[in-house]
């Protein structure tokens, strides 16, 4: 159980650094009310998880502590539901509804769509 707490750790330490440096850099280029950077990091740490999680059960013989440092800790940390559930309250609160609306709709559907592209691709090569 230590080595899966210190692989997850070590995993999550790594996505959450890199997490903030996309969305803050993202959301930079950007500009504006939308939370362009979340968007981001959440569209490619499903797409990325969708593929993962097929080709590291399906197809790797990579070892159970690997995969849980890349999934669970890495992946789980790069994603970020808290922080898109707070920007849309902050949008709803600012009185931007339809962005509102359109941000949680667009994550929803974009992080699911892609989430299950990235098993398809996974499952195709």
């Amino acid at each position: 159980m230590k080595w899966q707490i210190l692989a997850v750790a070590m995993g999550g330490a790594g996505g959450a650094v890199s997490r903030w440096l996309l969305a803050s850099n993202i959301q930079r280029m950007t500009g504006g009310a939308f939370p362009w950077g979340t968007f981001a990091v959440n569209a490619l740490g499903s797409l990325l998880l969708g593929f993962l999680f097929v080709w590291l059960i399906e197809r790797s013989s990579m070892g159970e502590l690997l995969r849980m440092c890349i999934t669970v800790g890495f992946l789980g940390a790069f994603t970020t539901f808290s922080t898109f559930s707070v920007e849309s309250i902050h949008l709803l609160e600012e009185g931007a509804f339809g962005l509102a609306m359109g941000y949680i709709a667009g994550q929803v559907l974009l992080c699911l769509g892609l989430a299950w592209l990235g098993a398809q691709i996974a499952r195709s090569i």
